[in-house]
């Protein structure tokens, strides 16, 4: 698994809608044929605050790849770089431990 952090402050929009693209785009990965099950993502944010933090797993680089070609994902990434005012951070990560 390649585990990943994205993380921003919003900067702009509306949150509601913005929180609305977060679920369209988690029901796409979902709804995939391709990317389901090999793709986890959730995103959380700072209660009562405006940074928010997405963390998402992929299986392999196929599947990376994969989502990369996907046009909901271009459209995704594209309306987090506007919320964010251009300033997104993506985090690779490696598990040191976790429970079963």
């Amino acid at each position: 698994m390649k585990h990943f952090m994205i993380r921003y402050r919003f900067q702009g929009g509306s949150e509601p809608e913005w929180h609305e693209d977060i679920e369209r785009f988690i029901a796409a990965l979902d709804n995939d044929p391709v990317l389901h099950g090999r793709i986890t993502y959730r995103c959380m944010k700072i209660r009562d605050g405006s940074d928010y933090f997405h963390l998402a797993a992929a299986a392999d680089d196929q599947a990376i790849k994969a989502l990369q070609e996907k046009d909901f994902f271009k459209h995704y990434t594209e309306r987090t770089r506007l919320v964010s005012g251009g300033s997104v951070e993506v985090v690779p990560l490696v598990v040191i431990a976790e429970t079963k």
